[in-house]
């Protein structure tokens, strides 16, 4: 891996053999996070998230996002960023009685409007350096989505979660690699493994994935970790820097995990910088 200069702040690692620009970026200065750059996620298919919220989002001053873990009354909450939107987004079901998602004025077609996006992009480098949580419970991530993931059958052409990072839990294990084909009965992985990160002095780590119309490399810390050959991607797709509290996404959706209600507060993940590199034509 290469050095790229950033003036002022923590150099990149780009993938050798690729000459690179960078063209998107958040180092997260000021004390205010951009909103002409991200967006926030607070639904979970067709409802209003019980622990997605708007709160917790913090620039401490020294260029680094800190995403809070907040709890009120025995519930938790945690901020979810994102620069685009998809089906996630789409508010259906308009309260928890409503068992069919298509009643009311929902109607079946077409889908809602989705939010105009902020940034999407196809192909290029994509980085990020992070501080994990330090709690257990919840976990980090930073990845792509396209707005139209599931939408065919072949997800070339409808998109592909890339999960460049996951931390599921604050032991050094990492998780990476595609989910493809949408979420249900035509979930598929490939290159999705688990790997072992070895703890930095100022416990900074750097994450990106290479996606190119030959796959995907994933690397981790300057090495790789991983590769994807398909499906690729054609279709451009969004960032998400996001967390997100366990328990919540099962039985009634209002119970935390019984791990969540172990964690010490304070605690966040911090974020240094998110960039995105093209390649330069030769």
């Amino acid at each position: 891996m290469k050095k790229y200069e950033v003036e002022g702040h923590a150099e990149s690692y780009l993938p050798d053999g690729k000459e690179w620009k960078l063209i998107w970026h958040d180092e997260f200065d000021g004390t205010e996070l951009d909103t002409s750059k991200w967006s926030f996620r607070t639904n979970y298919w067709g409802r209003k998230s019980n622990t997605y919220t708007t709160e917790g989002v913090e620039l401490d001053g020294n260029s680094n996002l800190k995403l809070h873990l907040l709890e009120k009354d025995g519930q938790y909450f945690s901020p979810y960023l994102q620069t685009g939107a998809n089906s996630f987004d789409q508010l259906i079901l308009q309260n928890e009685s409503m068992q069919n998602p298509w009643e009311g004025e929902a109607g079946i077609w077409p889908l809602r409007k989705l939010e105009q996006p902020k940034f999407m992009h196809r192909y290029g480098y994509y980085e990020i350096r992070c501080k994990f949580q330090k709690q257990p419970g919840w976990w980090s991530a930073f990845w792509l989505q396209s707005p139209s993931i599931g939408t065919t059958v072949d997800a070339v052409y409808s998109g592909v979660e890339v999960d460049i990072m996951e931390c599921f839990k604050r032991n050094g294990e990492v998780t990476s690699g595609n989910i493809y084909g949408g979420y249900g009965d035509d979930y598929k992985s490939d290159a999705r493994i688990y790997y072992q990160i070895k703890e930095s002095k100022d416990e900074y780590h750097y994450f990106g994935v290479d996606w190119s119309e030959d796959g995907y490399i994933f690397y981790c810390d300057g090495k790789e970790t991983a590769r994807s050959k398909g499906p690729v991607s054609k279709v451009e797709q969004f960032i998400l820097v996001s967390t997100e509290c366990m328990g919540y996404r099962k039985g009634d959706l209002k119970t935390p995990s019984s791990e969540l209600t172990q964690a010490k507060l304070p605690d966040c993940f911090t974020v240094d910088f998110v960039r995105v590199y093209d390649e330069m034509e030769k």
